[in-house]
Parts: structure tokens; sequence; C-alpha cells
């Protein structure tokens, strides 16, 4: 009987890896030649050969075949074509940064910018009130007024008085005769020192303030009170209640000059541009007139440059942006309650604000953008709006009575508001005055005083 393939195998005491291997590859076993029989293999005596087996055998042929001058010039050549290198393949340069699918600087809040200035405080209560008793509750006068030397004007009845605000003192300027008063209207020239008074009895009086002495008096212009007033240089602008408009050079005899004639009825607010090119009036007509001095002559007296009838009330707010060029902001009364900017260049109405309640004062904010303006019923508020945007940046609320009338101080910090409610209260709203910028250098180049050619 035949043994078979695998019947030597009982005969084998020990068994050794490649003796095994031998007799497998003997095998007369119908294995198909592409797909070995892989439980037959064993993989542990392959990993030994294909690392450690075939390794000793190669370094006994090369103990035998290499001599010490084979060795020299293997390692010389080895070094010529740069053959000791360790890697085949090696990086120069660091392999690139994975691309974050979602940056950090979206998953992590942003940090506080340097150049973002923190708002600033503003008091909701005034900082000073003082009474002011007489004075007269009328939208359409202008009784009080802050001079550039810190002292401010304001008219009760018949009396006007003034308050040095470096050390609070008050004294009494004037005090008119019954058949002339009351005084309907203060306003104080550039220099700070005369101060121009409007009468019931249509005259204006000037007064030097520092030496509490009587000018002269402006007679002829108007034919009823003068409700306002406003300085450009020299010329003295007064409006009254007999809707005209006059411009007195107060340096000469003959002190009327130009005359405005556009308004139906009382001119109650009065405001040369900065640059004292352009004036804006506001009647108890609902309109607004822009004159432009170098158009109106003698001849044409009612040539004015634009008229805006926009406004449902009478119009005494008007305040000239002072960062703005031609920017005009405008205010009605009563039933208008609206705050107007317009383009004085080209006419154009560039935006339009429901504030609620009637306008009687606004006052630019002087170091930054921004605009107050004082109203009527109901909360008899003095609302800031920051500008272009127009959001309120605050609501001053103090008064009683609606507030008519408002000055600002030189430095552009503090407001000053009078109301019918007899109190006159002082705001800190502005902030603090900014520090003044040291004078250029002078120019140290040689020579500096000749006068170049180019």
């Amino acid at each position: 009987m035949d043994a078979g393939p695998w019947s030597s195998s009982s005969k084998i005491k020990s068994r050794s890896p490649f003796q095994d291997l031998l007799r497998r590859k003997n095998s007369q076993e119908n294995l198909d030649r592409f797909i070995p029989n892989r439980s037959a293999m064993d993989f542990d005596y392959a990993h030994y050969m294909l690392t450690e087996g075939n390794k000793k055998e190669k370094e006994k042929e090369n103990r035998e075949v290499t001599s010490p001058s084979r060795e020299a010039y293997l390692k010389q050549l080895a070094e010529a074509f740069n053959m000791n290198r360790t890697r085949s393949l090696a990086f120069k340069n660091k392999p690139p940064t994975p691309v974050e699918l979602i940056p950090n600087s979206i998953l992590s809040p942003p940090p506080p910018s340097k150049s973002s200035k923190p708002r600033r405080y503003i008091p909701q209560s005034s900082e000073r009130t003082l009474d002011a008793p007489d004075i007269l509750d009328d939208f359409y006068l202008n009784l009080l007024d802050w001079g550039s030397r810190n002292v401010l004007s304001i008219a009760l009845g018949n009396t006007v008085y003034i308050w040095n605000a470096a050390d609070c003192s008050t004294a009494e300027l004037v005090t008119v005769d019954e058949e002339d008063g009351p005084v309907t209207s203060v306003s104080w020239a550039p220099n700070g020192r005369v101060l121009a008074i409007g009468l019931n009895n249509s005259h204006v009086q000037l007064w030097d303030a520092d030496a509490s002495m009587m000018l002269r008096t402006l007679r002829g212009g108007h034919q009823a009170r003068v409700g306002s007033l406003c300085w450009n240089n020299h010329i003295l602008t007064t409006g009254g209640m007999d809707s005209r408009i006059v411009n007195n050079d107060v340096r000469v005899r003959s002190h009327i000059v130009e005359s405005y004639r556009g308004h139906q009825q009382e001119v109650c607010g009065l405001k040369w541009s900065p640059s004292g090119r352009q004036l804006a009036s506001g009647g108890n007509d609902n309109v607004i007139h822009i004159w432009d001095r170098s158009m109106v002559s003698a001849n044409s007296p009612t040539h004015w440059l634009h008229r805006f009838e926009e406004h449902r009330a009478a119009v005494k707010a008007l305040a000239w942006c002072p960062f703005q060029a031609n920017l005009l902001a405008s205010g009605g009364g009563g039933g208008d309650h609206c705050i107007k900017f317009w383009n004085a260049h080209t006419g154009a109405c560039l935006n339009s604000v429901d504030t609620g309640s009637p306008g009687c004062a606004f006052l630019w904010k002087k170091n930054e953008r921004g605009l107050l303006s004082s109203h009527g019923f109901t909360h008899n508020q003095l609302s800031l709006w920051k500008y272009p945007s127009m959001v309120k940046m605050a609501e001053l609320k103090g008064h009683t009575s609606r507030v008519l009338f408002m000055a600002q101080s030189p430095d552009g910090c503090t407001v000053a508001s009078a109301a019918g409610d007899e109190t006159l209260r002082f705001w800190n709203v502005f902030g603090t005055p900014q520090a003044s910028k040291p004078a250029p250098k002078a120019d140290t180049e040689p020579f500096a005083h000749v006068n170049r050619i180019r």
C-alpha cells in the first residue's frame, strides 16, 4: 500500500523550519499555483529569513571577498557620489501648515480695538441752576447769549444782567424805561465786550460791558420790536416783527447799509455762516431764506439765494455746522417737530428727523460731530444727537417749561439753557475742553527768511 506523500513525516523526530519548507516544496498535492495554501505557511520563518538570515549571509560573504584596499575604495566612491545618505528622499523645507477649515479668528472673539474711544459719560442733571425771574416766555425772542470773554448775558423783563463764568459774579448792565421795554433780544459782538440789545420800541442799543456805558442807539431800521440779532464782524444784522432784515455797519454814522425783504411775518431766527458770506433767516411764516451778501444790493433787496418752505411752523432754531461747509440745521415750532438739514450751496434737503416735540434752539458740538437741540411740550428736554446718523446719545431733563433759549461757552463744553420756568441751567454736555496743540516749531532751515524764486 502506497504510504502517500506525507508518510515520511512520522519518521522525523525534530523538525526545523528549513526542512519543513523542502518537504512542502516536493509535495505532489494538487494546489493552484497562483493561490498558495496560507495555512501551510510559516510566517515567522519567512520574516526571519528576510531580515536576519540574509543579513548574516551577506556579512559572511563580504568578509570573505572584501579586502582593506577595496573597502577604502568603496568608501571614497560613496563619498564622491554622496552615497552615505541614510535616506533616499529628504525634505529641505518644512512641510506646509495644514489649511484650517474654520479660521480661529472667526471662532475666537476679536481683540478690542486700540483706536476705539470709550463712550463718554454725559451727566443727566445740570451742574448749576440759577433763578431767572421775569424772563419772557415768548418763542419768538432771543434773550440769552454767551460771549467770547466767558461772560453770559440774559434779559429779564426790562433789565439785562451779565454773569461772569470765571468768578461766578453777577452784575446788572442796564434797565430800560417802561415805554422802551421790554428787552427782546441780546447778542455779544465778536470781541466779547460790546453787547447789542434789541428793544420792544424797534431800537437797538450798543453797550460797553466793561465800562457799563451805552455807546450808541441804532434807529430807523425797523417799525416794530427787534426779536433777533446776529453779528458778522462789524456788521450787526437785525430782524424785526415788521418782517424786515437790516444790516447795520456800527462803525459809521449812517449805519443801515443793506436790507433783505422776503418774509411775510416776524423774523425770529438769524445766523451768519462761519465764512460770513451767507445769512440764514427764519420767520413766523414757516419759511427759511438763504441770503448771499454778494447778490444783495439796494436795487434788489429780495434777491435771496434759496427759499425753503418745508417746515410747518415758525422757524427759530438755526445753526450752521462748524466742521462741514454749507450745512445748515433748522427746526420748526409747535406743529413741525422736525430737524432738517440743508445744503446751502445746492439748496437740497439732506435729511429730516422727527423729534416728537417742537425745536426751540440748536447748538453744534464744536469738538466732535454732534448736535444739541432744546424742545418744548411734552418733555421740555435737551437732546444730544450724533451726526450724521442722528442717533440720540442723551436726553437731559430738568426744566418744567419749554426750553426757549440756549448758549454755548467759548470752549464749547458747557451749555446754558433758559426756559419759561424762570430758571437758568448749566449742563456739562459736551465734555472737557481739549488741550491746545503746541505751536509749530520755527523753520530752522538755513536762509529760511530769504524769498525763494521757486
